[in-house]
């Protein structure tokens, strides 16, 4: 049993830290920023079916989050916090989901921790400030599969109806995936329950109905953008048909080989990523996953009716499918991180509720022990060496959460009515994340060249529209944040006197011989924050590690 008082604590706590880093971090480039910079150029240009990014076509993400981040912007204002908030909100749904879903098979107990794994692993904490389509994404999905179960248990029109309303916001959000996740989840299940009949329902073709009708509005902004006009180039492939695009190669064209990107297509690649994603929640999962498919080799592949193997299979088979794409990336698997955290639930519930595993007990035990010792080393290290920056207040503060930590070790147990490994868990992940948002993250992101450029353009009163990015440089948090389209001057032929350049300091000498007269206004760090090296972490090495833009006037007239 989990007191009230314990479960809303963490989920509120975890809300908190999500808030934090949604108002402090500035954007990380490229994704969060490119899909922040298209929301409000759909804002600007009162396009909501067409898409642009930067003045030029966008093809690759469905419109979901660009239309709920525009109407954000439109309510509170130009500002991250603004283009985040509609995602931070799908992740809340998205750990509401989780619990009711669980407790229609399960005891309260495990609906609370697998709320509170959610809202606790490293995922949930990125994707609430490092937005992109997966965050929305995640909470359809899990919306879906609640409301699916709901309706196959009840049968009551109202859960179908929501769930099928889900699915296609989902597909409007990331495409077909919305849809396939929750045909991977049922099948397993309605198998291992030999339920049959769930395969041939005539209500699917009403579901089928709904989701076509609510993406009508997405297809006539594709049709209209690109099926009118064929040819369009998109990442140097003419594009004939943006339905086509959507529907077929966006999400199937990564195994018939039709889509353009090839990275990361080794099966083991999103189980790697799992390593610090799904922290600290990862070690439980795993030996979770191996136990139930233990369990149902001995009852024989056969469920009782109050037993589910949603949140099981789901998991493996959208595994399996994601694993064996030509292009794949860490937070692809994020979707069905509601259902492992469903699945790890029911492992720590029988771990530390029970008097089952007493030997993995004590193991798990000395394991965490050890493991958020170093976590809190790291964190404390990281609050003082990385950036001089930061406050000593803040270093000692993170010496007490440390202390903090060790007192619950000691007494963690005599104090609380919940199983002192998992007080531990969520108290240092919870901590460290929020000292992570509110300084380490903030304090790294004045490294990024895009937001700091854009502060400096902002406040020195530039005049923008002769302001132009030049050479290879660019950066979608400096459109974002400088709310203006900087175009590109790609050589020095082509700039003129009058303009004023965002260019990289090596380009500087090669500029002056053209413009003797050339005046620089501004210089700071480009560095790509979201691939950290030791060498930048390390303030005594950073300076040789980075390159560094520069804001230049051409004719040196004030």
């Amino acid at each position: 049993m989990i007191p009230n008082r314990f479960f809303y604590g963490v989920i509120f706590f975890s809300l908190v830290v999500c808030i934090t880093g949604m108002i402090y971090i500035p954007l990380m480039d490229i994704d969060a920023a490119q899909y922040a910079l298209i929301s409000r150029e759909m804002l600007v240009r009162n396009s909501f079916l067409q898409i642009f990014e930067n003045g030029k076509d966008y093809l690759d993400k469905p419109p979901m989050l660009f239309w709920l981040s525009a109407i954000s912007l439109k309510i509170f204002g130009i500002y991250d916090w603004a283009y985040r908030l509609p995602s931070v909100l799908f992740a809340m749904l998205s750990v509401y989901a989780t619990y009711r879903f669980t407790i229609l098979y399960y005891q309260k107990t495990i609906a609370q921790l697998s709320a509170m794994v959610l809202a606790t692993s490293q995922a949930f904490f990125l994707i609430t400030h490092d937005v992109r389509c997966d965050t929305m994404l995640m909470g359809w999905v899990i919306l879906s599969i609640w409301q699916l179960a709901a309706w196959f248990e009840s049968g009551k029109w109202k859960y179908f109806m929501v769930a099928f309303v889900a699915i296609a916001g989902g597909m409007m959000t990331k495409g077909p995936i919305a849809l396939i996740v929750p045909v991977l989840s049922f099948v397993p299940h309605f198998v291992l329950r030999r339920e049959w009949k769930q395969f041939f329902r005539w209500e699917y073709l009403i579901g089928l109905l709904i989701i076509a009708v609510l993406l009508i509005p997405m297809s006539i902004g594709l049709y209209q953008q690109f099926d009118l006009h064929p040819g369009k180039m998109i990442y140097g492939v003419p594009i004939n048909s943006g339905l086509r695009f959507y529907y077929w190669t966006q999400s199937f064209g990564r195994y018939t080989g039709e889509n353009v990107f090839h990275e990361m297509s080794y099966f083991t690649f999103l189980l790697e990523n799992m390593l610090w994603s799904f922290l600290p929640w990862i070690l439980f999962f795993l030996v979770a996953l191996i136990i139930r498919f233990r369990d149902i080799l001995i009852s024989r592949f056969w469920l009782r009716q109050n037993q589910e193997w949603i949140s099981v299979g789901g998991f493996v088979l959208t595994y399996c499918v994601l694993a064996r794409s030509q292009a794949q990336l860490p937070h692809y698997i994020f979707v069905v991180y509601p259902l492992a955290s469903i699945v790890t639930a029911v492992f720590i519930h029988q771990l530390f509720f029970t008097k089952d595993f007493k030997v993995l007990k004590i193991v798990f035990r000395w394991f965490h022990f050890l493991f958020f010792t170093l976590l809190w080393l790291l964190a404390i290290i990281a609050m003082h060496i990385p950036f001089k920056e930061i406050s000593v207040f803040v270093f000692i503060l993170s010496i007490f959460g440390g202390v903090g930590f060790i007192i619950l070790l000691l007494f963690a147990r005599k104090w609380m009515q919940v199983p002192s490994i998992l007080v531990l868990c969520f108290y240092t992940v919870i901590s460290i994340n929020f000292l992570l948002s509110s300084n380490f993250y903030p304090n790294l992101l004045k490294y990024q060249m895009g937001n700091m450029a854009a502060e400096f353009i902002n406040q020195s009163g530039l005049q923008k529209d002769n302001i132009y990015v030049y050479g290879p440089l660019d950066s979608r948090a400096l459109h974002f944040y400088g709310q203006h389209i900087f175009e590109h001057r790609y050589t020095s032929a082509t700039a003129t006197l009058n303009d004023i350049l965002i260019a990289s300091s090596d380009s500087i000498p090669a500029l002056k011989q053209k413009f003797p007269d050339l005046k620089l206004l501004h210089k700071g760090p480009s560095f790509s924050v979201s691939m950290l090296t030791p060498e930048f972490l390390n303030s005594d090495t950073r300076f040789n590690k980075m390159s560094f833009y520069a804001i230049v006037d051409l004719d040196g007239k004030p």
